[in-house]
């Protein structure tokens, strides 16, 4: 059998992989252990949050399809931090997880140019350092141009529980035992990493009326820029419910932490500081007397309920003992008990920004194995790999995002310029420009490449347009719309507590004030009624911050040259004078595609890039056989 590109994994990076390189045009070929668990939510039911909502809807804004399939299968949508700044807006929803990976099977069945597979691979097949195949247990031989790994947890994967350990990458799930093998041949440095999961309770064990209810956004914002179906939200919207664990439940816990596998020993692997086990909570934050815990239904039709916030891999009897001490869980059962996995992960360092490996030509990774973790994390890279294997079929260019184009870029290009050492996870403080990077212009930055990928199509892209002509429409006509400093504006201006006016002023002069909006234009008589929220929206965002945006857009420019600048995968760093050897080690291991990613590894200091630019210009000088200053 013979296909363009292998998908290993049916992932959330899987899932975004194989669907861009299937429509693409690529002949796809997706491998998994199990097809009924493609797009499964392993941990929490829930797609976004801070900085993951704009993962989500940079996926969108290409073509990707998490974004179109939460929308289809969510219970509660919350825009988190709406009050604050737009730079750190960002949607979150609960999700109904049997639906969402339904609803991914169907997307996926329907894509054309892409065939699933039941089997698990053994080996990837090189030759002369380039991927020709992946031998499969029992369908034997794929004959194949691209490879991406997107096998998450999987890869030597132990589940812990206490003082059990069961081989598996998640519950119900078994562990793949042989590509880490075939990976260490191929050269890449592997590393244990870990993560876990809480306990699963039914939802008529607990007593509601201890918690304290969390209802989603009376006006919910939908994900995706384009799919738009006829009754939104698609399914009924429920509350989430919040309590807090107590110095009873803290002292259980503290007084079992030798029966934690994470404290005995028996897990050596990194697990994520940013979504501690609640093992971790206590050891680390004694002061605090309690933690909050989310009580967050997995569906509309299943009695799961995901205690969010008390990941642990404690002994079954030590995990009920300290949740019966709960408000509103004290009579509650377990249907499944939390666990800890732990799994190999690649060094990151040995991938380029296109997410193919430095040392394989057509060998990509994504999710994951790359040392992140994260749903919205993963889709976001499968959809890059994805793009990039497709490309290296048709015989395109390269599609790399910087830290300037966004979110994804900058998760990119810190994954693959300092790898992980725990599992990585997105936040807004991540990215040097966020303000440029929101959620709710996705589009504009990212919707004319997906078109011109074909991924993003014609319809959609007409979307695309014709809000983009509104923005600049609306643009041209507050800042052309004025009010006057007659009796009845005065009155007006009173009332809304504005003070009062001496000349005419425009309505992009008014929303440059803080506490002027959109609608205080319209309650002025200024006629502005009926515009697209979300027209609006960027609108506000524009004016309110055009300085900040200007100083930004000056900034990128500088970074734009750095990365212009590029360093020839063969150069040896050590005939460059003036390298340290500390310096030269690190340019070694990394081998920093350019200029811009040079100055940003750590370590590297600006008189080493001075060094490695003279030097990268003499180079120029004696291929051209011209004579240019240094």
């Amino acid at each position: 059998m013979k296909v363009d590109v292998v998908i290993i994994g049916g992932g959330h990076a899987g899932c975004e992989a194989a669907h861009a390189a299937a429509k693409m045009g690529c002949q796809t070929l997706m491998i998994t252990l199990n097809p009924d668990r493609i797009g499964f939510m392993s941990c929490n039911p829930a797609m976004g949050g801070l900085a993951k909502g704009q993962l989500i809807r940079e996926i969108d804004a290409l073509g990707g399809i998490m974004g179109r399939n939460t929308d289809c299968t969510a219970i509660q949508y919350k825009r988190l931090n709406s009050s604050k700044g737009p730079a750190v807006r960002s949607s979150r929803a609960q999700c109904d997880k049997n639906r969402y990976a339904q609803s991914m099977q169907r997307m996926l069945a329907a894509t054309p140019n892409l065939q699933i597979l039941a089997d698990e691979v053994l080996e990837i097949s090189v030759a002369t350092a380039t991927v020709r195949g992946v031998k499969l247990r029992s369908a034997g031989f794929i004959e194949c141009s691209s490879v991406i790994v997107t096998s998450g947890t999987f890869l030597q994967a132990i589940m812990h529980m206490g003082e059990s350990q069961i081989p598996g990458g998640r519950h119900g799930d078994q562990n793949a035992q042989n590509l880490s093998a075939s990976l260490k041949n191929l050269g890449f440095r592997l590393r244990r990493l870990k993560t876990g999961t809480p306990p699963r309770l039914h939802k008529d064990s607990i007593d509601w009326s201890k918690t304290d209810p969390q209802p989603g956004d009376r006006v919910p914002l939908p994900f995706s820029f384009y799919f738009r179906p006829a009754q939104f939200p698609v399914l009924p919207q429920v509350n989430c419910h919040v309590t807090f664990t107590n110095l009873r439940t803290h002292e259980i816990i503290e007084k079992n932490l030798s029966r934690s596998p994470m404290y005995s020993g028996a897990i050596t692997g990194t697990g994520p500081r940013y979504c501690p086990s609640v093992e971790d909570k206590i050891s680390r934050f004694k002061d605090k007397d309690r933690h909050q815990i989310f009580l967050e239904p997995e569906g509309l039709d299943v009695d799961e309920i995901y205690v969010n916030g008390v990941s642990t891999s404690l002994p079954k009897e030590v995990q009920e003992s300290f949740i019966h001490t709960i408000d509103g869980l004290e009579r509650a059962r377990f249907i499944r008990h939390g666990y800890a996995v732990e799994y190999d992960a690649i060094d990151a360092t040995q991938l380029k920004r296109t997410l193919e490996s430095k040392e394989v030509a057509g060998l990509f990774l994504a999710g994951q194995v790359n040392g992140t973790s994260g749903y919205e994390e993963a889709g976001a890279q499968g959809l890059v790999a994805g793009i990039n294997a497709a490309n290296r079929t048709l015989s395109r260019a390269e599609f790399i995002l910087g830290r300037q184009d966004a979110y994804i870029g900058v998760m990119i290009d810190d994954l693959v310029l300092k790898g992980s050492d725990e599992p990585y996870r997105m936040f807004t403080s991540r990215a040097e420009y966020r303000l440029l990077l929101r959620e709710d212009n996705a589009d504009e930055r990212l919707s004319p490449l997906g078109h011109s990928l074909g991924l993003l199509d014609d319809t959609d892209f007409a979307v695309y347009l014709s809000k983009r002509d509104s923005i600049r429409d609306w643009s041209n006509r507050i800042s052309e719309s004025f009010l006057y400093p007659d009796t009845l504006t005065q009155a007006k201006f009173e009332k809304f507590g504005l003070g009062s006016i001496k000349d005419r002023v425009s309505a992009a002069v008014l929303l440059r004030r803080p506490e002027v909006h959109w609608e205080t234009l319209v309650s002025l008589g200024l006629p502005f009624e009926g515009v697209d929220p979300i027209v609006s929206e960027q609108l506000e965002i524009g004016v309110k911050y055009e300085g900040y945006i200007k100083r930004d857009m000056e900034l990128l420019e500088t970074v734009r040259k750095s990365d212009e600048i590029l360093i020839p995968q063969n150069l040896v760093f050590s005939t460059i004078s003036g390298l340290s050897h500390e310096v030269r080690s690190r340019l070694e291991r990394v081998r920093p595609e350019n200029l811009g990613q040079m100055a940003r590894i750590q370590g590297i200091t600006p008189a080493a890039v001075a060094n490695v630019l003279i030097h990268l210009k003499m180079l120029k000088r004696e291929s051209s056989g011209r004579v240019e200053p240094v």
